[in-house]
């Protein structure tokens, strides 16, 4: 955004979207220096564009109240942004609803200048990932849009749940965070039910509904964090202790958090989970490619041992 012009749209489009901007806040927003963001207003009210600028303690610059701008066109940039955003979006399982992706990049379609949109079509049908679909768990878009106002506003949410078992209950929680993670959503917070923090997946979640009441998030809390340490420790039927034979970095490069939780030993790096399938484990700790030492249960032992007997096998043929 080096050109002049572009800054000075840039300039319209902040001040379209916002009641009030100081000048120190739109100079750091566009890089330039307060006397530049000066100039750049005087010659928006030079094209008949209302800007005002109030000086003082409270003094900033915004539009005259009333004045509505007919949509500005993208430029190469902004356009460019919007589209691959709506399809990595789209590929990573983020949207709400698969619908509104294609309506979406329509819409930005239609407003485009002729060269720009036949440009823009170009790079959207030569485009290819590298990274496989997601088959995500879309959350209602109406639900989402709930707990990201009730997260900004700090208002504990009442909602109902259907839990993984198909049990329906009545929720109240303090969400602290919204998280999206492998194809799914999250809300991670207090919940009142259960006085305890508590992870909860949005496509299971049917009605929410913001309260008065209000709560104040633990200092420093990471929902990242939470969310993939709640999803590490979900209950499933095996309970794994294994130490491998490796550094804690190295480990952590290869072995998500919401997997397992890796701690740092003498020996190595201890590994606790739980999985659904001893198979499935085996295979995992085969293909780290370090040396390791299983510790519990005992039946993952036979399970890496049939694995082994099966790789000698496929390699005689």
């Amino acid at each position: 955004m080096s050109h002049p012009t572009t800054r000075i749209l840039a300039l319209l489009e902040l001040l379209q979207a916002h009641h009030r901007l100081t000048g120190a806040d739109l100079a750091q927003r566009l890089d330039v220096d307060e006397r530049t963001i000066r100039r750049y207003a005087t010659r928006l009210a030079e094209l008949g564009i209302p800007v005002q600028a109030d000086r003082g303690r409270y003094g900033g610059y915004h539009l005259l109240p009333g004045y509505k701008l007919p949509p500005l066109m993208f430029t190469d940039e902004e356009a460019v942004a919007v589209v691959l955003g709506l399809l990595a979006g789209a590929r990573l399982g983020l949207s709400t609803a698969a619908p509104a992706v294609d309506s979406a990049l329509a819409k930005v379609q239609r407003v485009l200048p002729a060269q720009l949109r036949e440009r823009t079509a170009a790079v959207r049908e030569a485009l290819d990932f590298t990274l496989a679909p997601r088959e995500a768990r879309a959350p209602g878009t109406g639900t989402l849009l709930v707990l990201g106002e009730a997260t900004s506003r700090r208002r504990r949410v009442r909602l109902t749940y259907r839990s993984y078992q198909g049990q329906d209950s009545e929720r109240e929680l303090d969400p602290y965070g919204l998280v999206f993670h492998h194809g799914r959503w999250y809300v991670t917070g207090h919940d009142h039910h259960r006085a305890d923090l508590r992870t909860f997946r949005l496509d299971r979640i049917g009605e929410a509904t913001i309260t008065e009441h209000t709560f104040t998030p633990p200092a420093e809390f990471n929902p990242v964090q939470h969310v993939t340490q709640s999803l590490a420790g979900v209950p499933y039927a095996w309970e794994v202790q294994v130490t491998l034979h490796t550094t804690l970095d190295e480990a952590r490069k290869r072995i998500p958090a919401s997997t397992a939780t890796l701690t740092d030993t003498e020996d190595g790096v201890l590994l606790r989970t739980r999985a659904e399938r001893l198979d499935g484990m085996a295979m995992m700790l085969a293909g780290l490619g370090w040396s390791f030492r299983i510790h519990h249960p005992a039946e993952l032992k036979e399970e890496v041992r049939s694995h082994a007997a099966r790789l000698v096998a496929a390699s005689e043929h």
